[in-house]
């Protein structure tokens, strides 16, 4: 334990990470390789919290784009963040972790109300706490819910777990000269228009002392060299 830089995180996983290589849905290789980092983890003594998005699902602000109410798509978009949460809870339970789902929204029958006290005790406890459902309002993303659930359980780092290793000045794929950023400050990313999280996201964590990584979910062993102290993907802070 002594070696971990960090010894309480909240993981932000984008729903669009569960799929693999599928359009849709969830990919079993997948989410059991993401399950095996988690445990490494877990076990080297990092407290973890996890969140969870849902666009392999439903997306709210697509569906409003196609013309459903927003307040209704965002609400079907966070019921997709708890069916992936449910979809985690057992990939950890399957490799001996004990995990908690808690949820912004009340579904007694499949998973524990957020309550943040006892998300902390959770945590406290040895458990996994993985958070469902967003914030549990309409209009904000599951990026602002994982800053939210950072500062609530006292995480030492955010780390937002993409496919790209880091953040650039422009998108990597259509710009082969884009240029990667070893660390930025968060008015640097809000004045810039970065958009890797929403502003509102970028405000909480600036605003709560909260640092941010982003990193490449890809590539084996990351999480684990974050943990320890390595300068992996993009690190997010306040200026000195």
């Amino acid at each position: 334990m002594s070696e971990l830089a960090y010894r309480r995180i909240l993981l932000k996983l984008s729903g669009e990470a569960l799929m693999g290589s599928e359009d849709y849905g969830i990919d079993p290789v997948v989410i059991s390789r993401i399950a095996n980092e988690i445990i490494e983890a877990h076990a080297a003594g990092a407290k973890i919290g996890l969140v969870i998005g849902g666009g392999n699902i439903f997306r709210g602000a697509g569906l409003a784009a196609g013309g459903m109410d927003r307040v209704t798509g965002d609400q079907m978009g966070m019921l997709a963040t708890v069916i992936n949460a449910l979809a985690m809870q057992d990939a950890l339970e399957k490799l001996g972790a004990k995990v908690r789902v808690m949820s912004a929204l009340k579904i007694n029958d499949v998973c524990e109300d957020y309550i943040r006290r006892r998300a902390v005790r959770h945590l406290e406890k040895g458990r996994i706490a993985i958070f469902a459902a967003g914030t549990g309002n309409p209009f904000f993303t599951t990026d602002s819910a994982a800053a939210l659930r950072a500062i609530e359980i006292n995480a030492n780092l955010l780390l937002k777990a993409t496919k790209v290793d880091g953040v650039y000045d422009r998108d990597p794929k259509k710009h082969p000269d884009a240029q990667r950023f070893g660390e930025l400050s968060y008015d640097e990313v809000i004045s810039r228009g970065l958009q890797v999280m929403d502003t509102a996201a970028f405000a909480l964590c600036r605003d709560h002392n909260v640092p941010l990584r982003i990193y490449d979910l890809t590539v084996p062993g990351n999480l684990m060299r974050i943990l320890r102290g390595e300068n992996v993907g993009t690190l997010v802070r306040n200026e000195d």
